[in-house]
């Protein structure tokens, strides 16, 4: 028998969409089963030119995105982080981009393009981004209030309704 290509294309989406809830749900399950891991305190300067630490947002659910300008996925998940930021700062969410790249210039001109409104930040010399242990662009880390790192995540099309789940949720604690 043979079947439409349609009719294949959705059964292995439907086939990829379950694997990966089922992966999600184990991780998810097994990161709050085992030890809780403190988000590493920083001080970076920011594009205005002030210095910003960490630890100043202590009470806050905190969205780390470290990025760069060479980063195609970057420059699509950016928008969907201002809107998330821009929708929930004023209940408690800070949002820190992390560029982590030596030139500044070529990252302020993308925030200028993008129309970014929430706090960046220059990790030129990749310090930062090696106490996180960021091996992928862009990578986003969710920060609960009491400074733990709940979930971390490589952007993939399509992320950002998980995003304003872990986002509400961890506002909701």
């Amino acid at each position: 028998m043979k079947f439409p290509k349609t009719i294949v294309s959705a059964c292995l989406m439907l086939l990829f969409v379950y694997s990966y809830n089922v992966f999600a749900a184990e991780g998810a399950e097994d990161s709050k089963n085992s030890q809780v891991q403190h988000a590493p305190d920083f001080t970076l300067k920011s594009l205005k030119g002030s210095n910003l630490k960490l630890s100043e947002f202590r009470g806050d659910v905190v969205v780390i995105n470290f990025w760069a300008s060479w980063c195609g996925p970057c420059r699509q998940e950016m928008p969907a982080l201002n809107d998330l930021y821009l929708k929930h700062r004023d209940q408690g969410l800070t949002l820190l981009g992390v560029n982590v790249e030596k030139n500044a210039s070529k990252a302020a001109n993308m925030i200028r393009d993008l129309r970014v409104v929430y706090p960046v930040l220059f990790d030129s010399n990749g310090e930062v981004s090696k106490l996180y242990k960021v091996e992928d662009m862009p990578s986003t880390v969710f920060v609960d209030r009491d400074g733990n790192i709940r979930y971390l995540h490589n952007y993939a099309s399509g992320a950002e309704d998980e995003y304003v789940r872990h986002v509400r949720e961890l506002m909701a604690e």
